[in-house]
């Protein structure tokens, strides 16, 4: 189905893929790309450096990231929004959690979209990715999100998801900055057959790219014969599913289909041709056979662990032994997990269905499923199903269209568009229950896991008409594939009234005078000290798992609540994972706070002595370890919690994705790597000296000599912090972004 190019390619006319040196470099030659087209017009700086400084044309939040983020750029000098700035209200939409507190943001972002001059999404009227398709992305554009699933490439929109930061510093005309990105020709080929979707497609592209890294930082562009294969729809989800491969974004040709689409959205002058020069240079390339796609399923814990259904057909003990060995291995005796359970007379049985988000709650999906399940019933036992149409317009679509109807007959229960079901916000599955997905993500301490407390959500993802198919079939796991149905249902027709009634447009219209509408949980950042001259830092939490995701760094679900207030949320931080970490920190952070007042604690001053240091100039903070953390979502706090906390510093191998690198330095938490084959065996409560760093980053060193203090004696450790650019350096000097913006302000 697909195979994995490790090496460079050219592409030659938009058709012709030759290995062959070429009249121009590879360098020359990669600028022909869809991609360096787009992100050269974007660099500020306007040459073809290996460095770009990127201002994007719009922004996009939802209700969990925008109060943070308008909070922080008030503080660091806001007057207005510079650019288009939508603010959905996707994530909290629940209102029952936490009391008044979901609702109280969401008064707050319409205030402020008054104020600075933003468009508001009302809550339940689209979830972020779909309002964003369906009237802001432009060919040739650049969207930034603060949230991990922004890709607008199958639309010829470059999107590129962020932490809150970034977005701050667009917002007040700063730069996005990263490394020329090397790109990688995603080629497609041959027509999918009926039954497979686009999840089918994304899951088998996880499973071919996350575990080596092969994309990671890189861009996916898009081409081939297969492309005009695909309705947008299929290609949407598709796309937004790049996430999981750890790229840095996507983009795709465009042709007569994104043609319809723009003209369908009422927006034809927002439509043009994109497609590589003559001559373009690719540094790897993904061959893809959409004729060969089978169906698949991705089991817990990750999209990437992924079989074709008939694989886990075939083999079903054997499979789901393996996962519950797997869930063994990370939560211990925490949980106790039967899969194999699931097994009955040699079939695996599902106990709830999902069609919902920006990957499943598409027209096209919600159609197809429709036509598999009418005339059919999920039945009154324990198989439950759900459906959201990602957006009021699609709704309205699917309603009119006889759809909505279809499934409701067939006991789907239809709800409004939320994305809560992606991170445990809704339809949670009972403990050891199997929810298949067609959602994003599958990771552990998700969807409602809270293995500490002996819950775990088993969560695979699978196309919406698998899902359907297995719905169909009493709950008994089976591909579309293996089904006969027809799908006579009406193309997707786009509505905006509803839009045009209820969204507030406010771009261009700020009103300096209208005051930010508070509620009592919407707090201030508290104060977050500059870098001292010399860094000690204790262990407060030693992790060796081979990936450490966002949400496991800080919980999704209920957590959400809390979002617009850093001191109640940080008491959530890796509380999933190590219980002990915020008390352990708050010790540390306290324990510094007395050293600044002169009564350096004994243990820190004898630590001090060992190396030669005085508490006067030294900073005392606390530091995460981890193999390979940030995988998942854009989510800053799981970084601001770190800060809130006192902490100081990271270190791993490596980073799983930039945009959390990114917020641990827009959050004054320097970033340490080892070297690849260095080894961590230290323990929590152990301390890492770091002598003069704050003269080492600003003078534009990329490593340091630093001492490790354990209960054994002092030991060496070489650190690394590499890839900082000049802000990036006076921001962890200033301690974070809000201090950096404060002096420059001053």
């Amino acid at each position: 189905m697909i195979e994995v190019i490790n090496h460079g390619v050219y592409l030659l006319n938009g058709s012709e893929i030759s290995t062959e040196s070429q009249s121009i470099s590879a360098d020359e030659a990669r600028e022909n790309t869809i991609t360096y087209g787009i992100m050269r017009a974007h660099d500020v700086d306007g040459s073809k450096g290996k460095k770009m400084r990127i201002h994007f044309d719009a922004l996009a939040s939802h209700d969990i990231t925008y109060v943070g983020i308008i909070q922080t750029a008030r503080a660091s000098g806001l007057e207005k929004f510079p650019i288009p700035y939508a603010m959905t209200n996707c994530h909290n939409s629940l209102c029952a959690v936490g009391g008044t507190i979901n609702e109280d943001d969401h008064v707050f972002g319409l205030s402020a979209a008054k104020k600075y001059g933003g468009t508001y999404v009302p809550a339940n009227q689209a979830v972020i990715h779909q309002y964003v398709r369906e009237e802001m992305a432009k060919c040739g554009n650049m969207i930034l999100g603060s949230d991990s699933h922004t890709r607008y490439g199958s639309l010829g929109n470059m999107g590129v998801g962020e932490g809150g930061g970034e977005l701050v510093k667009q917002l007040l005309k700063n730069t996005w900055d990263v490394n020329a990105p090397e790109v990688v020709l995603v080629w497609l080929e041959g027509s999918p057959k009926k039954g497979i979707g686009p999840h089918d497609v994304a899951i088998s592209l996880v499973k071919a790219t996350f575990e080596s890294g092969a994309v990671k930082n890189k861009v996916l562009e898009f081409a081939g014969p297969g492309v005009k294969n695909l309705p947008i729809d299929f290609r949407n989800g598709i796309d937004v599913m790049t996430t999981e491969t750890t790229c840095l974004s996507s983009i795709w040709i465009t042709d007569d289909e994104v043609k319809r689409y723009y003209e369908t959205h009422k927006r034809p002058q927002d439509y043009r041709e994109l497609k590589p020069g003559k001559v373009a240079y690719y540094d790897m390339m993904i061959r893809v056979d959409l004729s060969s796609q089978e169906a698949m399923i991705a089991l817990p814990f990750h999209p990437s662990n992924a079989y074709t259904i008939h694989e886990l057909q075939a083999n079903p003990v054997e499979i789901m032994k393996k996962i519950e060995d797997e869930a063994k291995k990370q939560f211990g005796d925490k949980v106790d997990v039967h899969l194999v359970d699931k097994v009955r007379n040699g079939k695996v049985y599902a106990d709830q269905g999902i069609i919902a988000g920006c990957s499943g709650g598409m027209y096209d999906n919600l159609a197809e499923a429709a036509s598999i399940m009418k005339g059919k019933t999920i039945g009154n036992d324990y198989f439950t199903m759900s459906a959201y149409p990602q957006s009021m317009p699609v709704y309205m679509a699917t309603t009119r269209n006889g759809i909505t109807e279809e499934l409701i007959e067939s006991g789907v229960v239809i709800k409004p568009a939320f994305c809560g079901p992606c991170f445990g916000a809704g339809d949670v599955p009972a403990n050891n229950g199997l929810s298949i997905r067609h959602t994003t993500r599958n990771f552990p301490n998700r969807e409602g896991s809270k293995p500490g407390q002996g819950q775990l959500s088993l969560v695979c993802l699978m196309d919406a008409r698998s899902i359907a198919a297995t719905a169909a079939n009493g709950g008994a796991i089976t591909a579309a594939t293996d089904v006969d149905y027809t799908n006579n249902h009406k193309p997707y027709e786009f509505d905006a009234n509803i839009y045009q009634r209820r969204l507030y447009y406010g771009f261009g219209k700020e009103d300096s005078s209208v005051a930010l509408k508070y509620g009592p949980n919407i707090k201030d950042w508290p104060t977050m000290y500059p870098m001292q001259e010399n860094m000690l830092v204790e262990l407060a939490a030693v992790i060796h798992d081979p990936v450490t995701t966002t949400d496991e760094l800080i919980p999704s679900g209920e957590t959400s609540s809390y979002r617009s207030n850093p001191l109640k949320l940080s008491e959530f931080a890796l509380s999933r994972r190590v219980p002990e970490y915020v008390g352990i920190s708050k010790r540390i952070q306290q324990e510094d706070l007395e050293r600044r007042d002169g009564k350096c604690p004994a243990h820190v001053l004898e630590a001090l002595k060992k190396v030669g240091a005085t508490p006067e100039n030294t900073s005392f903070g606390s530091c995460v370890y981890a193999n390979r953390p940030g995988d998942g979502s854009a989510r800053e706090q799981a970084a601001s919690c770190q800060k809130v906390l006192g902490g100081d510093a990271n270190i791993c191998i490596e980073y799983a994705t930039k945009r959390y690198r990114s917020n641990c330095i827009n959050w004054g938490i320097v970033p340490f790597t080892l070297d690849k084959d260095a080894k961590f065996d230290y323990e929590p409560g152990d301390m890492v000296f770091v002598p003069g760093l704050r003269k080492a980053i600003l003078e534009g060193k990329e490593e340091i000599n630093a001492k490790v203090i354990t209960k054994h004696g002092v030991s060496d450790i070489h650190l690394n912090f590499q890839n900082l650019t000049a802000d990036e350096r006076q921001i962890l000097a200033d301690g974070c972004l809000m201090n950096y913006y404060k002096n420059l302000n001053k």
